[in-house]
């Protein structure tokens, strides 16, 4: 599964840049990988770990803008097109359970 994160925070003033700042690093800080500008995503091993994971973006939720999630499976996640631009990632991307580096 996936746990992906959509936001639009706003970044009109100082104190505002900050919050968007310590929202974003404190994603990354948690595992979050970068899909596009404010579209991040986390690998789940099922939906409980989803959940948890989902509370924890929750708790750091900046106090304007706009935040969503949204979990999908593997299967839809690799059903994903791109209509333009190509795909980059030193990522693996595996449907695997184990992965060994």
């Amino acid at each position: 599964m996936r746990v992906m994160v959509f936001f639009d925070l706003p970044v009109g003033t100082t104190a505002e840049r900050r919050e968007y700042a310590r929202f974003r690093k404190g994603l990354i800080r948690d595992g979050f990988v970068m899909m596009q500008e404010s579209v991040y995503c986390k690998l789940a091993l099922n939906p409980t770990v989803a959940g948890r994971i989902m509370d924890g973006v929750r708790a750091q939720k900046p106090s304007k803008g706009l935040v969503q999630m949204l979990v999908v499976t593997e299967k839809q996640f690799a059903r994903m097109e791109f209509v333009l631009g190509e795909y980059h990632s030193e990522i693996i991307d595996s449907e695997e359970r184990l992965v060994i580096l």
